[in-house]
């Protein structure tokens, strides 16, 4: 897993890394095929935010979190990561058993 965290006017300290690297890492337990994740972390006064990027088997997934510190947003942010890829990875799971793609068989659009 790859895991990219850069600060938006902000240092990002070494124990902040490690910290995102942590909480980050365990996603990768939830997916098999290898992700990429780019983390951005920044400061919108009073709040702290943690944004995230993971992209997964040519999907893009996109979340956002704010707290009154960084680690608290960042463990906002892992929750949401997880609940978005376990459902990513329901949706696939489901599409393989209905034993095709529903954009390319015409049931949608």
């Amino acid at each position: 897993m790859l895991i990219e965290t850069h600060g938006q006017q902000m240092d990002v300290t070494p124990a902040l890394r490690d910290y995102v690297e942590n909480k980050l890492g365990r996603l990768s337990r939830l997916y098999d095929p290898p992700l990429q994740l780019r983390t951005q972390l920044s400061i919108d006064k009073p709040d702290h935010r943690a944004e995230a990027t993971v992209i997964v088997a040519g999907k893009s997934l996109h979340a956002d979190a704010r707290a009154a510190d960084m680690y608290a947003a960042i463990d906002l942010l892992a929750d949401k990561l997880d609940r978005m890829l376990v459902k990513e990875k329901k949706k696939m799971i489901d599409q393989h058993r209905r034993g095709g793609n529903p954009v390319r068989d015409g049931e949608f659009g």
